[in-house]
């Protein structure tokens, strides 16, 4: 058996899974691992310090697979903007063919994408904003539920409404992200409408992952209440682990503060500090609430095969041993 999808046809991979781009996360060694068990993994191009870096990082997960995997170009607001154009001439002179687009509008980014035969999947947190990239040209969809890890928008609607909404109105493939870390997971976002699932949090708890081993237990022993909305009053949200840096944040902006109380708390290098060293407290680091159903260390493999296995057996066990041929009495 297997699970076939708009998702896996156009995006040419055997299972409908997708491990997003991840800052500080998303590396050769992971991205190959879950290309290699059959889902679609996605280089962070921010990860990497030069466009230079980013070339060297795709050579290298092609030295590991040769399976489709993409690259992330997750565009935001900064005073100081990394050279995006250099990003994106270097994903198109690699050959890449799969881009995952977030942070932004894709207008700008498709024409070049699509002139050199390369598949663009955006990523958004709302249904008009996913309607709008459908109408653009976009070739799928990730919709992002308020569960997520990272920025889940500001409308608050969790998966359980926002995958139906959105599939009312969406005809290219369309995955669901936010919340999704087991088979049962998977089999209701596809009863939602959606054609496949991206996983961020529980990627980052696999062998393959480059973050540090403390950050890994620290997400299996956590629960899903384990994390904290940080930068509400700012209309930023972004969903973060809950340590005693977040919860600072979050009193500062309660209080009143502005982000240049808090620039220093949540600064990147200090983030990226947990994953290199370990220190669980050393800054701010992304997690989402399915932290809650992660109980183990399995390698991509592992959990790639054990997510589709138990989604073939729920749908052809145990729903559809729910079902019965016998005529409803009047």
């Amino acid at each position: 058996m297997a699970i076939r999808t708009k998702f896996t046809e156009v995006f040419g991979v055997e299972a409908p899974i997708a491990q997003g781009g991840m800052q500080w996360v998303g590396r050769a060694e992971l991205v190959a691992a879950v290309a290699n068990a059959g889902g679609l993994g996605f280089i962070t191009a921010l990860t990497q310090p030069t466009p230079a870096d980013l070339a060297r990082e795709i050579d290298k997960t092609r030295d590991l697979t040769d399976k489709p995997f993409g690259v992330n170009l997750t565009i935001l607001p900064s005073i100081n903007p990394p050279p995006y154009d250099e990003y994106r001439q270097v994903i198109v002179d690699s050959g890449v063919k799969i881009v995952e687009t977030a942070g932004s509008n894709p207008a700008p980014h498709l024409p070049m994408f699509h002139d050199n035969g390369i598949k663009v999947l955006h990523k958004c947190t709302s249904v008009r904003h996913a309607v709008k990239a459908q109408s653009l040209g976009v070739d799928g969809i990730s919709i992002d539920g308020f569960e997520c890890a990272g920025h889940p928008g500001e409308d608050d609607v969790p998966g359980l409404v926002l995958i139906p909404a959105a599939a009312r109105q969406i005809e290219i493939p369309m995955i669901a992200s936010g919340g999704f870390g087991d088979a049962r997971g998977l089999v209701a976002a596809l009863a939602l409408g959606a054609d496949g699932i991206n996983m961020g949090t529980r990627f980052m708890c696999t062998v393959e992952s480059c973050i540090h081993q403390n950050v890994k237990e620290a997400i299996v022993a956590g629960d899903e209440r384990g994390t904290e909305l940080i930068f509400r009053p700012l209309r930023n949200t972004a969903r973060v682990a809950s340590n005693t840096v977040s919860r600072e944040v979050v009193e500062i902006l309660d209080r009143g503060g502005e982000f240049a109380d808090v620039k220093d708390l949540v600064a990147g290098v200090r983030g990226r500090r947990v994953f290199d060293d370990g220190d669980l407290e050393a800054g701010i680091w992304t997690v989402g609430t399915v932290q809650g159903l992660i109980h183990d260390i399995p390698t991509c493999g592992e959990l790639i095969a054990r997510i589709v296995g138990e989604a073939e057996e729920l749908i052809a066990g145990r729903l559809a041993g729910m079902v019965s041929a016998a005529p409803v009495s009047a």
